[in-house]
């Protein structure tokens, strides 16, 4: 009998994926555990092996075929003493394809009368079960918001989040199927309701915004799955977390001494040192510390509860090609320096290569941005949910501070943390900021 390979989920949140290469042709012999194709995320490269063992019938997604659905068929292998030609026509059956999903034409949509949006099919019909209840529907801002726009009855979509919640996933589904959408004969009676809602501003379509162009002037280039994914999360964190920002200068003197001393000290294996500490290795060490010294701002939002983070899991911004991954340093306040500098070198290489494991670099509790190797003075970075807290850290420079009534020239960085005002208010902010300033000022303490 047939097998069918299909499209794996290489992360819990993975919908599609980027078939990047084939290593295996049609007609070769495979067994269990070999890598047979590389698949593209949208943060790294990832290798997948074969479960079964038998004779590559049928490749049915070519290389370099972008979108590829999880669980979408993507090819088909003969069984042992199955014959290939055989196993090629026969397979398919179980799996969807790659595209199967295509959304109905608008134009039929539009022009549907009432009397069929009563008629959907069965499949629409239970979508829209929720309705009936008459209890609270719970949803998430932006479902609502897309909803909205979309003219759906949040109420008739089925939710797929927890507790049955709906997400913007939802929505998107039910506008594409046709359902959902609010009845015809209520409109005129909400009319006068939301006439004086604020409405936001549609972004311009692809064509608007290349008329305002020569032809000549330009050139299109793709976005990637990274790209892309960027854009949503960003677009997600900006509409649906009120960000806080606050700034303190941080004294480097003590802390650029301390780290040449340890460098100074560091054992040699093979004539090179065991470690070399950076001061973006110290920055991780001290948020992570502060973290621990202010448990109330080691926290991450949801609609239901507070989720209280037991370690610091600090991610940290690395530019790679094409965009930005954040890599994690996992209970980051247990760890010495010598230890968070060595896992440092070795995510930051693998990211740069898209070698990292998707539990490499999703999650974690907060984020350190360190622009101040490019000369940057002063950022605020965006917070990256599920994370409360992002610190921006700029450049250190030797500037005129006054002790004592004296003016003196001191190394001093400004950090800007960015919060999610939902769970960290000014106040708890600024303490956190507080006791990360303290580590850096006096560094001995991130040693005991």
């Amino acid at each position: 009998m047939p097998i069918n390979i299909t499209m794996p989920a290489l992360s819990p949140t993975m919908e599609e994926g980027n078939l990047a290469k084939w290593l295996v042709k049609e007609g070769d012999t495979v067994k269990s555990g070999d890598v047979i194709a590389e698949i593209e995320t949208d943060k790294a490269t990832m290798e997948v092996e074969a479960v079964d063992e038998g004779t590559v019938a049928k490749i049915v997604v070519a290389a370099g075929t972008e979108g590829v659905k999880v669980n979408a068929l993507i090819a088909i292998l003969a069984a042992d003493g199955e014959d290939v030609a055989t196993a090629a026509a026969g397979g398919g059956s179980a799996a969807p394809a790659p595209k199967a999903e295509a959304a109905p034409a608008p134009k039929a949509e539009a022009a549907a009368p009432a009397e069929k949006v009563e008629a959907a099919p069965a499949a629409a019909k239970a979508e829209a079960a929720p309705a009936s209840s008459g209890d609270r529907v719970f949803s998430s801002p932006l479902a609502r918001r897309v909803a909205k726009e979309a003219g759906v009855d949040i109420a008739k979509v089925s939710g797929s989040g927890p507790k049955g919640r709906v997400i913007k996933a939802d929505v998107e589904k039910a506008v594409a199927g046709g359902s959902a959408k609010a009845a015809p004969s209520a409109a005129p009676a909400a009319a006068p309701a939301s006439a004086a809602a604020p409405t936001l501003a549609k972004p311009a379509s692809d064509d608007a915004v290349l008329k305002l162009f020569d032809p000549s002037s330009y050139e299109l280039v793709p976005h990637d799955g990274m790209r892309k994914t960027i854009a949503k999360r960003l677009v997600e964190s900006k509409q649906t977390i009120p960000h806080f920002y606050v700034t303190v200068d941080c004294e480097l003197d003590a802390l650029l001494a301390l780290r040449a001393q340890l460098n100074d000290a560091a054992p040699r294996k093979d004539g090179a040192p065991a470690y070399k500490l950076s001061v973006n290795d110290m920055v991780i060490k001290a948020m992570a510390l502060a973290l621990r010294d202010v448990p109330d701002a080691n926290v991450s939002w949801t609609e239901a509860n507070m989720v209280k983070h037991k370690h610091a899991d600090v991610g940290v911004a690395v530019s790679i090609p094409g965009g930005l991954i954040t890599p994690i340093i996992r209970k980051a306040e247990t760890k010495t320096l010598s230890a968070i500098s060595a896992e440092m070198k070795d995510l930051g290489k693998r990211a740069k290569d898209r070698k990292l494991k998707p539990e490499e670099y999703q999650g974690g509790t907060t984020a350190v941005s360190n622009m101040g190797m490019m000369g940057v003075k002063n950022f605020a970075a965006v917070v990256n949910p599920p994370h409360a807290t992002i610190l921006a850290v700029g450049a250190g420079e030797e500037r005129v501070v006054v002790k004592n009534g004296e003016m003196k020239i001191a190394n001093v960085m400004s950090v800007t943390l960015s919060t999610d005002h939902r769970c960290v208010d000014g106040a708890l902010g600024a303490e956190l900021l507080g006791a990360f300033k303290r580590y850096i000022e006096n560094p001995m303490g991130m040693l005991v």
